[in-house]
């Protein structure tokens, strides 16, 4: 079964072929990152009209890398939703526009399914059931995974994503867009402990998050600092506050290991990509003795490999495709609403 993936929520754009026998055969990405940066942050207008002038080459790339054709391809899977109303549609036109051209059925994706199922891409895959952290720009949430479609929310954020507190607090520092991975680079030059900031709910007794609080720490350490801040005083701030979100990540993570019984540990997301967050829970796990998994580096942006993934794993699992032509986007779509038969 040959399945096209095609990814398009933010500002990725992207487009894969997964076979449910060989596995990822191409995939094709473009990233609007330095499109964005001259204004500080995702504007979604322009967003939606990179992807249209993106998606047919991109999807060129992944016949043409894959070795295969159009004709090929047996179904069609794409991202509904969670994300910005009109990059999702761009996607969602364009793959069941596609899929009707072609006469094969579709599969629309859960944007966070597909992140979660993201490590089952990699060489060294885990199985189910097993514990994700999922984290990333736009949430963060601990999950108890049994198989596709099958999730328990543990715990997640009640106000600010991880990423979204590593992006607002890299433009604190005066980091250009996007701030969260410049400050994580940043963080690598500075002092341990130069400064200490809080870890919001660190000790709630749940497995809830909280990092507006965090953010509000470092602008409150800029205020005091004043201008003109400083590299070092960039670098150590930095510091501080990658660990205080690394620990309350981790720990809360071991907290839902315990809970749960579990000895397998997915990290998804964005945030996932993070140095000091893996080598972290690499030495947790060592000393604990669990396992964790990561997705390759460069499936912890958004990818359309992930999608088609996704959309492979639903059809093996019974999941019915549907019938091309008809479609709507789910900019707000919790995953607790999705089942092992799909959407709810």
């Amino acid at each position: 079964m040959l399945v096209l993936g095609i990814e398009s929520s933010c500002d990725e754009t992207g487009v894969a072929l997964y076979d449910s026998a060989a596995g990822l055969l191409s995939h094709a990405l473009y990233s609007q990152v330095a499109m964005h940066a001259e204004y500080g942050g995702v504007v979604p207008e322009l967003a939606s009209r990179d992807h249209i002038r993106r998606v047919v080459p991109l999807l060129r790339e992944a016949l043409s890398n894959g070795g295969r054709s159009l004709d090929d391809v047996d179904a069609i899977a794409y991202t509904r939703g969670p994300g910005l109303s009109g990059a999702l549609l761009v996607g969602c036109a364009f793959a069941e526009a596609l899929a009707v051209a072609l006469d094969k059925p579709t599969i629309p994706v859960h944007h966070l399914e597909g992140h979660l199922l993201s490590p089952l891409l990699s060489a060294t895959p885990p199985t189910f059931p097993f514990v994700a952290l999922l984290v990333s720009g736009g949430h963060t949430q601990l999950m108890k995974v049994t198989g596709v479609g099958q999730y328990e929310l543990l715990g997640e954020t009640l106000d600010d994503a991880a990423g979204e507190a590593f992006d607002k607090s890299g433009k604190l520092l005066g980091l250009p867009y996007p701030g969260g991975a410049l400050l994580s680079k940043l963080a690598e030059l500075g002092q341990r402990e130069a400064y200490k900031l809080p870890r919001p709910m660190l000790h709630s007794g749940d497995l809830s998050f909280s990092f507006s609080g965090l953010k509000t720490a470092v602008l409150t350490l800029v205020r005091e600092q004043g201008e003109p801040l400083t590299d070092v005083f960039k670098a150590n701030a930095a510091r501080a506050f990658q660990e205080a979100i690394v620990e309350v990540l981790v720990k809360k993570s071991l907290k839902a290991l315990k809970q749960t019984g579990l000895k397998q540990l997915v990290v998804a997301g964005g945030v996932g990509a993070n140095k000091q967050l893996r080598s972290t829970l690499n030495i947790e796990a060592k000393n604990k003795r669990f396992l964790v998994y990561y997705p390759e580096l460069e499936f912890c942006t958004d990818n359309g490999a992930m999608i088609a993934l996704a959309g492979c794993l639903r059809l093996q699992a019974g999941t019915p495709a549907k019938p091309a032509g008809s479609f709507s986007v789910q900019p707000r779509w919790p995953l607790m609403e999705m089942s092992a038969s799909g959407p709810r």
